[in-house]
């Protein structure tokens, strides 16, 4: 993709291409699913597929991952319990997911009334003044590696894209336990 910085590890390109690519959809979209495969085996072992993606040109960069889009995740049924149901075939060599959410300041933690859980904790989270809705794409490879891109709907825009490593450590892990044996 165009805006993703040439300079920044394979699987950072890879979650700022799939953020760029998400991006285009607009916002208030489902999560969405990606393995990640190593791009120069892709077009060794998958020729035809790799021709599909535009990838069949060999003088192109061969380091690097590319994003394959899966099924959708089945409406209705929660994230965590999806997830406990992936498997990753041995070509996979990572995997990410793209998922929009309300996120609060940390300063607010101490504001929410005791006891509150579930649908009602939802309903104050959405209409508490200080939310924020973000776009959070987090990759995980097999050897633990991780990365992830947070989109604010607010500063919607390619260079206002934050990224690191443990900006989403909860969904990281659940991603992670897809590769578990």
């Amino acid at each position: 993709m165009s805006n993703t910085p040439m300079a920044a590890s394979p699987l950072t390109r890879a979650v700022l291409e799939i953020d760029e690519y998400v991006s285009g959809f607009g916002w208030d979209q489902a999560a969405r699913l990606f393995a990640l495969v190593d791009t120069a085996r892709l077009r060794t072992q998958e020729p035809v597929l790799a021709a599909q993606l535009g990838l069949a040109d060999a003088s192109e960069a061969t380091s690097g991952l590319t994003p394959i889009e899966q099924e959708e995740i089945p409406a209705g049924r929660p994230l965590d319990e999806f997830l406990g149901t992936i498997a990753w075939p041995d070509a996979v060599a990572g995997c990410a997911l793209t998922v929009e959410r309300l996120m609060l300041p940390p300063s607010a933690e101490t504001q929410v009334p005791q006891g509150l859980t579930g649908k009602k904790l939802t309903r104050w989270v959405a209409e508490h003044p200080d939310r924020q809705e973000v776009r959070m794409t987090v990759a995980v490879l097999r050897d633990g590696t991780r990365e992830s891109a947070v989109r604010l709907r607010e500063k919607d825009s390619p260079t206002e894209v934050l990224t690191g490593p443990e900006l989403v450590p909860g969904l990281a892990e659940a991603l992670s336990a897809t590769f578990a044996d």
